[in-house]
């Protein structure tokens, strides 16, 4: 079976478990070092996409999280002190696709529209109750408004749903 290259910037301490140990997991603790006082946002949406990602049933007992990875070499993170960018071969079977534009949305708990009018009337929504969708969403004031921009998400997945170009990065456990 043909192997897909993929590059992944992580703490140099992974590099030294992989050498020692011959694997490694994402884990919580990770995110929370590297998130630092963004975790909490963070971690509510990574914690959607362990639960929704297309390739979940791969995920090993002992994965908190996937590993991000990118699909080519020159849009791999740059590197920063104590950081290594390591090169992988992959079974494309393993990989997960995330929009880079549309993961940004959920980041920022936004609302991920399928078309214009279904983003002009989540809008108008917003708009007659007077609130914006990090608000609704991080409030309990909201439940309904907060189950559609959830439910939105999903279309992360979608690739016929395009929002500001097609970038993207690959997941795997």
């Amino acid at each position: 079976m043909e192997r897909r290259r993929v590059w992944t910037k992580q703490h140099a301490q992974v590099l030294t478990e992989l050498e020692t140990t011959g694997r490694y997991t994402a884990k919580r603790r990770y995110v929370e070092l590297e998130n630092e006082d963004c975790a909490p946002i963070v971690l509510e949406a990574y914690n959607w996409l362990v639960r929704h990602a297309p390739n979940r049933g791969l995920r090993p007992a002992d994965a908190e999280y996937p590993v991000w990875v990118s699909l080519a070499r020159d849009t791999a993170m740059l590197l920063e002190p104590g950081r290594v960018l390591l090169e992988l071969e992959v079974d494309p079977a393993q990989l997960a696709f995330i929009h880079v534009g549309k993961w940004g949305m959920i980041l920022n708990y936004s609302y991920i529209p399928a078309d214009a009018a279904d983003g002009e009337r989540h809008r108008k929504l917003l708009s007659d109750y007077r609130v914006s969708d990090v608000t609704a969403y991080m409030s309990q004031f909201y439940p309904g408004i907060k189950r559609e921009i959830e439910a939105s998400w999903d279309r992360l997945f979608d690739e016929r749903i395009q929002l500001g170009g097609n970038h993207q990065y690959g997941i795997l456990w």
